[in-house]
């Protein structure tokens, strides 16, 4: 009767313990590297950027009114308050 109840055991305790002594004492393989980002390139003068902008939806209606273009006229308004951008 005592062996059946070793047969139906999931596992062996004996057997956990020594696989949890063996990954605690065993050498870990070194860790790689981190990864650095890759060095960002110098933007030639005038170059413009891909942003994500939120702007109240009132003010993206003033802009987009006289249609296509709107982007150009919100980056000319901005380029208005910006002391001394370079073109």
């Amino acid at each position: 009767m005592a062996d059946d109840r070793n047969r139906r055991r999931f596992s062996d305790p004996r057997a956990a313990a020594e696989a949890a002594f063996r990954a605690a004492t065993s050498p870990k393989p070194e860790a790689a590297a981190p990864r650095q980002a890759a060095p960002r390139l110098a933007t030639p003068p005038g170059a413009r950027e891909v942003v994500s902008l939120r702007l109240d939806s009132a003010v993206l209606a003033h802009f987009q009114k006289d249609g296509p273009g709107w982007q150009d006229r919100i980056n000319a308004a901005l380029r208005a308050l910006v002391p001394a951008a370079e073109d």
